[in-house]
């Protein structure tokens, strides 16, 4: 199989360019049975395939509005696997989708598929959502307007809560039967000061109890920064707190319950964890085109990044069913200004994708930024 490489691109769109406008435009699959692992409604992003260009697996838009008119097609697979990208039919070279993970095809003993308590994103990293319920869902003048943690719930593809017996039974076969490198642990927000970081703490100890597997926790800060050298003391190596939107007045309009925490508290929750999981091991992911101008998102990365957090930026991706299934995504050409520039930001500070030792920005898969970071220090 040919892989995409940026040198079978026309010269105004290598590898990174190609990745925003698939993220931006979506892709329409030539047969939706194709073999892509497709991941509807949930928790963070979703409507996603996982598709390898150029070795890197980036989530691709297949359920969504945009999708469906995308002038991005991919064809039928060929007996190698490999399968033709085109625009508007011209052809622009090969993908691939990553094998449906095997683990997948386990229960548990009392009969719950492994699928339904965690998920591969990505190429190798295990996700769940510890609670697949969340105090701000409920009601539309708190909820996030572009979360879905409830559609795959009330769809049966996922169970309410995971346990940890659960979480380390699937982790453990996930590294045995895939090669799963790290693991997502993310939440719904329970009621409660700890905001979830309880939760978190306890799945990651029995996982770790169970399987040697770097892990990421991510939830909302908690009241009591105690709970950092909590969580790192049970297991987790690597901390995301999600600002999603970056200024006071985006995040009322999209997120009017999670704007209740202010940026003051999670740039000081930053600070504080910073010490307890080091530089570079405390994230934060941020959503481009929910209405923050690519200069306030620069302005707050160049805090956070001084600070030692790494911002994850990704393009925004409207879900089916949700408030905000018909705001636009980001331009590319709008990604790519933003992500080079960050990309060079976070090489002067000797931050890297590649030194995060667990979650969603040593994956990579939402966004073209790992891509923009490795010909920044080429």
């Amino acid at each position: 199989m040919k892989p995409l490489t940026s040198h079978d691109l026309p010269t105004a769109m290598p590898t990174e360019r190609l990745i925003n406008e698939l993220q931006s435009s979506g892709v329409r699959l030539a047969d939706p049975k194709s073999g892509a692992t497709s991941r509807r409604g949930g928790a963070g992003p979703s409507d996603h395939a996982p598709i390898t260009i150029d070795g890197m697996t980036v989530m691709v838009p297949i359920h969504n509005a945009p999708a469906f008119d995308s002038p991005y097609t991919i064809d039928r697979p060929d007996a190698s696997g490999a399968s033709r990208v085109r625009r508007d039919g011209v052809e622009l070279g090969t993908v691939s989708f990553p094998p449906r993970p095997r683990f997948y095809e386990l229960s548990t003993a009392d009969g719950i598929p492994y699928s339904k308590i965690a998920t591969l994103h990505g190429r190798d990293v295990l996700a769940t959502t510890v609670l697949q319920t969340c105090i701000r869902y409920e009601s539309r003048t708190k909820s996030c307007r572009f979360c879905a943690i409830g559609q795959s719930l009330a769809a049966g593809r996922t169970i309410a809560r995971k346990t940890p017996a659960q979480l380390a039974e699937v982790a453990r076969a996930a590294v045995e039967l895939d090669g799963v490198k790290h693991m997502v642990l993310t939440t719904g927000t329970p009621p409660g000061a700890d905001r979830g970081a309880a939760v978190l703490a306890d799945s990651a100890a029995a996982i770790k109890a169970a399987v040697d597997l770097p892990i990421q926790g991510q939830c909302e800060p908690p009241d009591d920064d105690a709970w950092f050298a909590r969580m790192k003391a049970a297991g987790i190596d690597a901390l995301g707190m999600h600002l999603e939107a970056v200024t006071e007045e985006v995040r009322r309009q999209v997120m009017p319950g999670k704007a209740q925490v202010p940026l003051a508290r999670y740039m000081a929750a930053f600070r504080a964890a910073v010490p307890v999981f080091g530089r570079n091991q405390v994230s934060t992911y941020i959503l481009a085109g929910l209405g923050d101008r690519t200069e306030d998102i620069l302005g707050v990365c160049e805090q956070l990044v001084e600070i030692g957090v790494y911002p994850f930026v990704v393009p925004f991706v409207p879900i089916a069913g949700t408030p905000l299934e018909s705001h636009p995504s980001p331009s590319p050409d709008v990604m790519h200004g933003l992500l080079a520039r960050l990309a060079q930001m976070l090489g002067k500070a000797d931050l890297r994708a590649t030194d995060i030792k667990a979650g969603c920005g040593r994956c990579g898969a939402c966004s073209a930024l790992a891509t923009y970071e490795r010909g920044a220090r080429r």
